[in-house]
């Protein structure tokens, strides 16, 4: 069973910039994409960004282009968002997702999820 923990949230002034992670047990996820979702009060849950574990294929939410960055370290089997010059409208959960299905942006195609942790950008 894949597990996923996130950590780094928290509060933040706009311009500000956090890092969160996410760290997944298993041998290996070279079959795996890994990916961040968010979600806001009275939203739906957003795509953010993701990556494919093998090659560093990388897709990001319109929203965040430019400002943030994921990556990962495969040893550490963790993933991370750099999160740069946040907003207000940067607030919400942020999940960590894995898949081994089709499809880069959809949450529904993601089959493990973590907890979630609070980002909140204050203006």
């Amino acid at each position: 069973q894949v597990q996923l923990v996130e950590s780094g949230g928290g509060l933040v002034q706009a311009g500000g910039s956090l890092r969160l992670s996410c760290a997944a047990s298993g041998r290996t996820f070279d079959s795996y994409k890994v990916g961040w979702f968010r979600q806001a009060p009275g939203k739906e849950r957003e795509f953010v960004a993701t990556i494919s574990w093998s090659v560093g294929t990388t897709y990001y939410g319109d929203s965040v282009k430019g400002r943030f960055t994921i990556s990962r370290d495969n040893p550490k089997n963790t993933v991370y968002l750099q999160m740069n010059n946040l907003e207000s409208e940067d607030t919400g959960v942020y999940y960590c997702a894995a898949s081994r299905r089709t499809g880069w942006t959809g949450p529904t195609r993601y089959e493990y999820w973590g907890q979630g942790t609070q980002v909140t950008v204050s203006s």
